[in-house]
């Protein structure tokens, strides 16, 4: 395998990772909240709203964890890139039926609380890019790496959370009252 390639999947599971994480974390300590988004959504039967909210904090950081973990050991956790790309788009395909549903008006849920973000193309766009560099690992995991590129792939992570949190702080402002002169 390329070493670009591998190196892109490190950064890709790492970046990712510290996204599910963040998501799992927020999700739990707004736990309140999560039935409310998940239903917002309208693609559950009612009697699943309730089940999902519950699974889906512990599953976020479970993800995020282990995508964290398969960095370090090797090719051995490859199927967790893969459940991580398949939650990345199955969030990107539900937040697409709505906004052609003409509901773009509801909350993603996938920011922090204090910036609520109405659904948009960009943000489905944003969740297929971040399944492909996560999948990326899944295709080239990576066995005997330098500790070089671990450094590189950890440097390179951080920045990928970064650009995530800087990219949905800006659509959150965005779509704020603010942001149009609107009082």
């Amino acid at each position: 395998m390329s070493t670009i390639l591998v190196e892109t999947g490190l950064a890709g599971a790492i970046g990712t990772g510290i996204v599910f994480v963040e998501a799992g974390l927020a999700k739990l300590r707004h736990r309140e909240l999560v039935p409310g988004v998940v239903a917002n959504y309208r693609l559950l039967p009612e009697a699943l709203v309730a089940p999902v909210a519950m699974i889906l904090p512990p599953l976020e950081l479970g993800l995020g964890l282990a995508l964290i973990a398969s960095v370090f050991l090797g090719g051995t956790l490859h199927w967790v890139a893969l459940a991580a790309a398949a939650l990345f788009l199955a969030f990107a395909l539900g937040m697409a039926i709505n906004i052609r549903r003409g509901r773009s008006h509801i909350d993603c849920g996938c920011g922090r609380s204090q910036l609520r973000q109405p659904l948009g193309w960009g943000l489905v766009a944003r969740n297929v890019v971040l399944a492909m560099l996560v999948a990326v690992h899944a295709i080239a995991p990576a066995q005997g790496f330098v500790p070089a590129d671990l450094a590189l792939a950890l440097a390179a992570g951080v920045c990928l959370f970064l650009f995530f949190l800087l990219f949905n702080a800006l659509a959150a402002l965005a779509a704020s009252p603010l942001a149009s002169g609107r009082r």
